[in-house]
């Protein structure tokens, strides 16, 4: 295991914002901070002070505290350079293939559109993580709001090819619902059935469900399974007006 310590903070209605210290270096930064209040609360309480923001995409739930954040701890905001012009308190752009550093913990910068144009995940390789905001969920991707299907396939097929232990995690507690719409895409499938029986429980509990990891995904997630761009987005589609 890294020495890398990660700490879920719940905002808005379903966000989660993760929240990275790296012990070694002391360093801490937070990925997607919807909100600044309780990120800003977390650090205090910790004696942590951020020093970077990780943007994964410019939707107001996933940047709306960077400003506050930059003025508290004076944190540097890398997001990506397809979006610049949409995160206005951006300071270090990226790409594809592009890296960021937290200490000695280097990630690297994978082109994710789909949800929006410029969309992009954050690989750790050599501490089998990923953060992949609102492409990969529990279950779930991200709705097509600027891609399209077939880019959210491509997303797919490379997040399906990374370590089966690497931990993913997403942006949002969507499990619940994604999962009963797996079970209706999948109806053989028991793996679905078996982890909705321990998502039930959790959110019963008031639990979170996330993070997951690519194993999980690649046994129950309807989207990472998919066999093609058409199929998934005949499952997009289908979920999109899924309710049950």
């Amino acid at each position: 295991m890294t020495d890398l310590e990660i700490v879920r903070i719940p905002a808005l209605s379903d966000n989660y914002i993760w929240l990275v210290h790296d012990q070694t270096s002391g360093e801490t930064m937070v990925v997607d901070p919807a909100d600044a209040a309780p990120v800003l609360a977390e650090a205090d309480k910790r004696g942590w002070r951020i020093g970077q923001i990780w943007n994964t995409h410019w939707h107001p739930d996933h940047t709306g505290g960077n400003a506050a954040i930059k003025e508290a701890h004076g944190a540097v905001v890398t997001g990506p350079a397809a979006e610049a012009a949409r995160i206005p308190t951006l300071d270090v752009a990226v790409g594809e293939g592009d890296t960021v550093a937290l200490g000695a913990h280097v990630a690297t910068v994978m082109e994710t559109p789909g949800h929006t144009a410029g969309h992009i995940t954050f690989h750790l390789p050599e501490d089998d993580l990923v953060f992949t905001g609102d492409t990969l969920f529990a279950m779930g991707c991200g709705r097509l709001f600027e891609g399209d299907a077939g880019q959210m396939f491509a997303n797919m097929q490379r997040l399906a090819k990374l370590p089966p232990e690497t931990i993913v995690y997403c942006a949002h507690e969507y499990t619940q619902a994604n999962g009963r719409y797996a079970r209706v895409a999948e109806p053989g499938n028991a793996a679905i059935v078996d982890r909705m029986a321990t998502v039930d429980a959790a959110r019963g509990a008031s639990e979170p469900t996330v993070p997951t990891t690519i194993a999980l995904e690649l046994a129950t997630n309807p989207f990472l399974r998919a066999s093609s761009a058409a199929e998934l987005a005949e499952r997009r589609a289908a979920k999109d007006a899924f309710r049950g």
